[in-house]
């Protein structure tokens, strides 16, 4: 039986637990907040459970087969390279960091470790991704059109620009990623931001709360991506893939709608994704195929390169080349 430790003692943190606690060959063994009772409130939950708040007591005391990473954008660093020492698996919810200083140095260690990783990009998980990919696989996609248009999240971190780094660092984040799955790489971005209301009815509001980018593909597709969190409710988030065949329709957590010329067809979401990424990830550890794991750390830090350039480029009013470590 695996034992996982959990970093963080958010809604990421018992979602994750709650799917391992679900299984017979994990078991959740402690939890690390940022305080000892956020972290005991959690563990009281879950047989066999301990609480900590020093990641390296965690670590020595409980010796975890891996460990999942739930933590604010701001926290990365000394958790996971403190995780690295002991040569130890790990699944990061995104976005992986804010510093790709940071970022750079623990890629160098999970590659010259060959640590097996994966990041919580789970929406390549979902049916309609899958589906959708593999229509492309006979399909010219010329243009990409998507983004992420909600609510401001109530945690007060997010609501700082060192903390979360913005929305599209942040949120939409998920559908640059769709971006480079499904259609290719980006070699330059161009974005303007904007704070028009949440500044004036939030204290603290550091954020942009409107955003547009353009993204220009290596492939030549070029992809146009709006958010914002200016919304007093959550609307909707998805990428539309428009095809010499047509349009492909993603839905976030809902659909893919296939429109041709003659008629549309809907494939439903209907397995968990996070479910599937869970999976992939105690597999590869079990077995050491890492195949079905759909990001790994690597894969991610070029996401995360791009939603920089993008706050990089909405700073200068330039276009800002994406370029590699």
């Amino acid at each position: 039986m695996l034992k996982i430790a959990i970093i963080g003692t958010g809604w990421f943190a018992d979602k994750h637990a709650d799917l391992l606690a679900a299984r017979d060959d994990v078991q959740v063994v402690a939890f690390l907040g940022t305080s000892i009772h956020k972290a005991e409130k959690l563990a009281q939950r879950y047989a066999g459970s301990q609480a900590f708040d020093d990641i390296e007591q965690l670590l020595d005391t409980c010796k975890p087969d891996a460990v999942y990473i739930n933590v604010p954008p701001m926290a990365h660093g000394p958790i996971e390279e403190a995780i690295l020492a002991r040569n130890l698996p790990f699944l990061v919810e995104k976005p992986i960091g804010l510093d790709l200083q940071t970022v750079d140095r623990i890629q160098q260690l999970v590659e010259s470790k060959q640590i097996i990783t994966s990041v919580g990009y789970h929406i390549r998980y979902t049916d309609a991704v899958q589906t959708a990919r593999k229509l492309l696989e006979t399909r010219t996609v010329g243009m990409a059109v998507g983004g992420w248009m909600g609510q401001m999240p109530g945690v007060p971190w997010w609501r700082k620009q060192g903390g979360s780094g913005g929305q599209f660092v942040e949120q939409t984040t998920h559908i640059v990623d769709l971006v480079r799955y499904l259609v290719g790489e980006v070699e330059e971005v161009y974005a303007a931001y904007a704070q028009r209301h949440m500044h004036t009815s939030h204290e603290g509001v550091e954020v942009a709360d409107v955003g547009a980018v353009t993204l220009k593909l290596a492939n030549g597709a070029i992809a146009s991506l709006t958010n914002t969190c200016i919304l007093p409710f959550g609307h909707r988030s998805g990428l539309e893939l428009f095809t010499d065949q047509g349009v492909l329709e993603i839905e976030q957590g809902r659909y893919l709608k296939h429109h041709e010329s003659s008629r549309i067809t809907e494939y439903k979401d209907n397995a968990n994704p996070y479910e599937r990424e869970t999976d992939a990830f105690l597999y590869a550890i079990k077995t050491g195929d890492r195949s079905r794991i759909l990001t790994d750390y690597t894969d991610a830090a070029v996401t995360l390169r791009i939603t920089l350039a993008a706050l990089a480029s909405s700073h200068s009013g330039l276009p800002i080349k994406v370029g590699a470590r």
